[in-house]
């Protein structure tokens, strides 16, 4: 039998048998070396320690005993590994078992949907579009079938698919509490593509404290998604934003039929008094303003949480509409024209490579 070794240098440990080869190990920050004496026919006779710490070196003659146990040692330590083991008193199996870092999860975003479903409320029921106090779905910016609006369902899918593969939803007066039970209906179609455009009415209050809490907003949000992934997980989803309410304002209060019809309570927190221009309307107004803000980024933030899901960016938001979009009843819904605009922005925003930024 050769010469057997047990080295520990710097955190690693070499056990030497000549005949077999080497193995290393991890034991710990200490350099020591142990040679044990040649076997004779008597077996081992003597063993011989060496250390080198601090720069001095000690050597202790043992007997048979400190000889037996040193090679105990080194014989388990080669039973216990090879030359591909890991540190000594350490499971193999365990490195190997521990689970690696969950990589990030990849956005899924398909441009080109083959089904729609679309929730929300007035806007997208095209509420005031054709006539005064009706729905006029067909010229829905999410689902209509006029050729002029041009809608996302007929861009996105042609007219006899969007015929058959599109589902109107919404509902004039819905705020985000009526949305859980949208979304489950749109659920049971299995559609490809869901439209969102809901938080108008959660503003639009008798008074601003009565207006929809921003934690309240949320929860909605959050448990409409939930409600569509239990039955519908692989569909999208793509949220529109709240509109610019006091641009609204801004931009119908001139009409002096506008302004009448805004009496009879439409929008009471942002529209009423709408020719007050003294501080306490200024604040009411700028409180209504940025609720929508708030909810906003409600949407924005409760859709980043979704990997197949696309807010707008604000875009909605931020859209300047003007006189020729909005409905000539009540200055306030968008008119035909209006819901062109807002089907053009959807069907960019839906078919762009990257996910629309705030303010881009």
């Amino acid at each position: 039998m050769g010469e057997v070794g047990l080295w520990v240098d710097v955190a690693k440990v070499t056990v030497r048998n000549a005949p077999r080869g080497d193995v290393m190990s991890v034991l710990g920050p200490v350099r020591t070396k142990l040679s044990l004496g040649r076997r004779s026919d008597a077996g081992f006779v003597e063993g011989k320690v060496t250390m080198r710490q601090r720069s001095r070196t000690f050597r202790v003659r043992t007997g048979v005993a400190a000889a037996l146990a040193t090679a105990a040692l080194a014989a388990g330590a080669l039973a216990a590994c090879d030359s591909s083991s890991g540190p000594v008193g350490r499971d193999p199996s365990a490195t190997s078992a521990r689970p690696s870092p969950s990589p990030s999860p990849t956005r899924v975003w398909d441009s080109s949907p083959r089904s729609l479903a679309a929730v929300g409320d007035s806007i997208t029921r095209g509420f005031d579009a054709c006539m005064i106090l009706a729905d006029c779905p067909e010229v829905s910016w999410a689902t209509g079938t006029d050729a002029t609006v041009n809608s996302l369902a007929l861009r996105l899918l042609g007219p006899a698919a969007a015929a058959e593969r599109s589902w109107n939803l919404a509902r004039s007066g819905a705020d985000a509490s009526d949305l859980p039970e949208q979304m489950a209906r749109a659920a049971g179609h299995k559609p490809e593509l869901v439209t969102v455009m809901v938080g108008a009415n959660d503003a639009c209050a008798d008074t601003v404290d009565r207006m929809t809490p921003v934690e309240d907003f949320r929860a909605s949000l959050e448990a409409a998604m939930a409600t569509l992934r239990k039955d519908a997980p692989k569909a999208q989803v793509y949220v529109s934003s709240v509109p610019d309410l006091k641009r609204l304002w801004s931009e119908g209060r001139g009409d002096a039929l506008g302004s009448r019809i805004w009496e009879l309570g439409i929008c009471a927190s942002m529209l009423g008094d709408a020719q007050d221009l003294g501080v306490r309307a200024q604040q009411r107004r700028d409180t209504v303003h940025e609720r929508v803000v708030a909810y906003n980024g409600v949407l924005e933030d409760v859709c980043a949480k979704d990997d197949r899901c696309r807010y707008d960016g604000g875009a909605v938001f931020d859209y300047r509409f003007t006189g020729e979009q909005l409905s000539r009843w009540d200055w306030f819904h968008p008119s035909r024209d209006g819901q062109q605009r807002l089907a053009e922005i959807a069907y960019r925003n839906i078919t762009a490579a990257q996910a629309p930024r705030a303010g881009s």
